[in-house]
Order: structure tokens, then sequence, then C-alpha cells
């Protein structure tokens, strides 16, 4: 068996696993249960060196509710947006993920650290001992006057998602459509144009994934970072509202920035079928199209592990390595898949956090 390339994965939501199921978060997060894609052992045997683990606040659901995943199983579909949540209600779940994330580490015995900067990030990963990125997918949490903001950057908050596919008092997210464009609705608030120039400021890193396109037009006008959408695909491959269109992977180019290729199917698959028998072919049909707008030092990997429906042909963690595989067969140079692995993510959060 090939060993793995080491990999820096640009998001997951393991978190979210163990906000559901906090009585057995010991077996899912050490001894490894056999569901999800993502636990310790798993992590250390595919070589993931590192990774951004999201702190995500669940929508909540009514007995009526629609079942959003039936209805994206069977594009065309135009879910609503949910409603926007509150920093009241938001604040105590995401404190409570957020201390999942440090009992992870006090738990790994030496194995699992949350880093606070691209060197201490660069030392531990150096030791052998896998780096965590503490991130905000959708700032609900944090209110207008900003103050939990600086809060959480004394927690270890390094990088954050103005919104999910919601509302915030920052901004807007797109609603999950297909086919669709991502210019779906207003651009950031004031708060969020404060927003984001005190990220700049506290070097968090800003998320653009699920932020509508007058949201990234108004983050680009503003920010003085690379810009950075951590679990993205091609808008022209697979026109999904959460993909990036031509024009928004060249502003992110010319920001000398990174996108994270999404193994979510419903953003690979060219008809946006939520079907996890798809072929190597379609995945980097993506991959080729990122590489030509962002180079090779602009794509990254962006898994969404945890998360979503991935292809059956990674898996969970452990398949990385056979993906790194089929980005050498389809051509790509042993050093270009240790790029899209690992150095273009830890390039960029040398340059951000």
């Amino acid at each position: 068996m090939t060993v793995p390339i080491p990999h820096f994965d640009g998001h997951n939501d393991f978190l979210l696993r163990l906000l559901r199921n906090p009585e057995s978060r010991a077996t899912t997060w050490l001894d490894g249960n056999g569901k999800g894609h993502l636990d310790l052992p798993r992590m250390q045997s595919a070589g993931f060196r590192g990774g951004i683990f999201a702190i995500y606040i669940p929508s909540p659901t009514a007995h009526d509710d629609p079942d959003l995943e039936a209805l994206m199983a069977k594009p065309p579909y135009d879910l609503p947006l949910p409603k926007l949540i509150s920093a009241s209600d938001a604040g105590p779940i995401a404190t409570v993920m957020a201390g999942h994330l440090l009992w992870m580490e006090r738990a790994s015995n030496g194995a699992f650290k949350i880093c606070r900067s691209a060197p201490e990030l660069r030392h531990t990963m150096a030791q052998g001992v896998i780096g965590a990125i503490m991130h905000m997918e959708g700032a609900e949490a944090i209110g207008p006057d900003l103050d939990a903001l600086h809060l959480w950057h004394q927690a270890g908050l390094r990088s954050l998602g103005p919104v999910w596919s919601r509302p915030t008092i920052f901004g807007h997210g797109v609603p999950f459509r297909f086919p669709g464009s991502p210019d779906t609705g207003p651009g950031l608030t004031p708060a969020g144009r404060a927003l984001i120039n005190e990220c700049n400021a506290l070097n968090i890193m800003v998320d653009l994934s699920h932020l509508n396109e007058k949201g990234f037009d108004d983050v680009a006008a503003l920010t003085t970072a690379p810009m950075v959408a951590t679990h993205s695909n091609a808008h022209a491959i697979t026109p999904s509202t959460r993909n990036l269109t031509d024009r928004q992977l060249s502003i992110i180019a010319q920001t000398n920035g990174v996108v994270g290729l999404n193994y979510a199917v419903s953003f690979l698959h060219e008809d946006g079928r939520k079907d996890a028998n798809l072929s190597w072919e379609t995945i980097l049909r993506h991959m080729d199209h990122l590489l030509k707008f962002l180079g090779e030092d602009g794509v990254a990997l962006g898994s969404d592990f945890d998360g979503a429906t991935i292809p059956n042909k990674i898996g969970d963690v452990t398949g990385v390595g056979a993906f790194q595989a089929a980005m050498l067969a389809h051509g790509y140079g042993k050093d270009l898949v240790q790029k899209i692995s690992i150095d273009n993510w830890l390039s960029l959060l040398d340059r951000t956090i």
C-alpha cells in the first residue's frame, strides 16, 4: 500500500458529530466507531497532519419542515433560506462546540493540538502532532459590537465565515439552489463591513464559502488579506449557488488566495445530483478548472468531512490517499499533489493568521 502524502484539510464538521452525541464522544474521537468520516485513529493512519475544525450552529427544525436532503437528491431544487439565529441563541451552542474541541486536545494524549498561529501550526506538525485551527462557520455567535469576536480570538478562533447558507447580522448566505447563480441577494451589512475589517486587524482568516456574490465583492473591496474559500468548487462545471464563478476565481487569484476543493457530491456532479457514485474524472474536472484560474499555488483540499455526502471512491479520511493517487494518474506531478495536499494551505495560513 502506498503511503499517502501528508495532507491538511480546509474544512470539516467533526464537532457537529460531538454536539449531537456528546455521551459517546470518547468512543467517537479516540477509538473510532466506524461511523462518519473522521476520528483520531483514522486521521493518524491517513496522513491527516492538520485541518480547520468548524463550529457550526444547526438551524432549528420543525416537524413540518420540508425534507431538505430529499429535495437535494432530485435536482433541480431551490431550498428556502433558514431564519437568522440570534447571538443569544447561538452563543451557548458555539461554546459547547469549542469545549468539545478543547476536550479533543486534552483527551488525545499529546496527539492533537489547537494552534493559534502559523508558526505554532508548523512546529506542531513537525513534531508529528495533528494541528487544528478553530473556525466558525457562520458568525451567529458574535454580536454587532464585535466584543465576542475578541473573546473568541482569545479562545483560539483564527478562521471565520461571516455566514453559512442563511442570513446573519453581517451578510447573506446563498440558498442551496441548483441550477443557480451565487448572485442571490444584497451584500454585507454595515456590521459585516466592520467584521471584515476587525478580522483583518486580528489576523483571523475570512472564509468566503456560503457567502453570496455581492457579499463576496464587498469582502474583495475591503480585505487586506488573501481571499479564501475553504470548501467550494467550480460553478462553470456544476452551476450550484455554492460554487464559485470564473469571475470570483479570478478575483481570488489576484489576491494570491486559495480555494479548497469540496468533496460534497452535490457540488461535484455536473447535474447537481446527490449521488455518491461518481468517477475520479468528475472530481478532477473541477480540480483542473480551479488550477486553470488559481494556478498551482491556489488550490487545496476542503473536504467537508462529516458535513456532506462524499464520493464513495474517497469514503472517509482514509480515502484521501486514493484521491492523491488519482491526481498522480491524471498527470499531476508529485510536487503539485504535495502543494494541493498540504503546502498551499500552510503558505496561505502563513499569510493570514
